[in-house]
């Protein structure tokens, strides 16, 4: 194993480089003598810093560049954050590793309000529908506007020409800027994206050895978290054509699901939860998605296969 390099691919914004020396880190406390070296791959969501995600098709604009490198094996283990990662990918990629989930909530970033306390017309910054359609739940009286940047770009908007913002706690934790955090969401508020606070590690499907390490290297409770909830977005039939959301959490001896989905517009949504002794157990997702997807039904609020691709653009108009 000492003769052994290791190439992660990784975007060259502060937070993937923090997540890639994670996963280095990793890979050096299992294999002893392992040589990694970190590639900076430019992806389009990190070319264009102008456009919504959701105007620049939202789905993969993180990623594809790095799939590309390990398709064309200029890397070996593209590094991730789980929650930019499509439910669809190439069938020659497989995700393979999962490091320890940081903590998964949305946070507010605000000079010195809660959310509740915010005042009426506040702006709050963020570039996420799923987050935006449930904040109005609770608060119809603020405006969202959208936000993007790397993530001190974003807390500096708070202090120049914001009221607050809402951003991941993982990202802040990781780049030791939780300091900024005035609130923290709880899944009965918010509930987060799908994967979100996860890195995920992908490889070539067919290199038996790499998958063979990445599994080694991986959390199992993340692993666990990581493949039930995107086995969840595959259910409902993917994750970039509507607000949707979910989180497996550990509870007692078992774990806690929340699911969410939203129609576009917001006014119709669906929220649910429901405790599972084993995640693993696919009769107990497949029959918990079921009712989800007939309360969805009752309540007119259309699956993510039901929607057109592009109806996301309607969003910001």
């Amino acid at each position: 194993m000492s003769e052994l390099t290791v190439r992660l691919g990784t975007r060259g914004s502060p937070l993937a480089l923090a997540q890639a020396r994670l996963a280095a880190e990793a890979f050096e406390t299992h294999y002893p003598g392992i040589h990694v070296e970190i590639k900076v791959i430019h992806t389009s969501g990190d070319k264009d810093r102008v456009r919504s995600l959701v105007s620049m098709s939202g789905s993969g604009v993180f990623v594809k560049e790095l799939e590309d490198a390990l398709i064309r094996c200029e890397a070996d283990v593209a590094v991730h954050s789980l929650k930019d990662v499509p439910s669809q990918m190439d069938s020659r990629l497989h995700l393979a590793g999962f490091l320890k989930r940081e903590s998964p909530y949305d946070v507010l970033v605000s000079r010195e309000f809660s959310f509740n306390d915010l005042p009426a017309g506040a702006k709050i910054g963020t570039g996420s529908p799923r987050r935006i359609l449930q904040l109005r739940k609770l608060r119809p009286d603020l405006k969202f506007v959208n936000l993007r940047g790397n993530l001190e770009t974003r807390i500096h908007s708070v202090t120049s020409e914001l009221d607050a913002a809402v951003l991941g706690a993982a990202g802040l934790n990781r780049l030791k800027l939780s300091q900024a955090v005035t609130q923290v969401f709880k899944p009965e508020e918010v509930i987060p994206a799908i994967g979100q606070g996860i890195i995920g590690l992908q490889c070539l499907a067919g290199n038996k050895e790499m998958n063979r390490m990445l599994t080694e290297i991986s959390d199992q409770k993340t692993l666990t978290a990581a493949r039930t909830e995107r086995r969840w977005m595959n259910l409902l039939g993917g994750g970039c054509r509507v607000p949707m959301a979910a989180l497996l959490l550990p509870e007692n001896e078992g774990y806690r699901f929340y699911a969410y989905l939203s129609e576009i517009n917001g006014k119709a949504e669906h929220r649910a939860d429901v405790y599972w002794s084993a995640p693993e157990n696919e009769s107990l997702m497949e029959d918990f998605a079921e009712r989800f997807i007939r309360e969805c039904r009752l309540k007119g609020v259309p699956l993510p296969s039901e929607t057109d691709e592009h109806a996301l653009l309607d969003f910001w108009k």
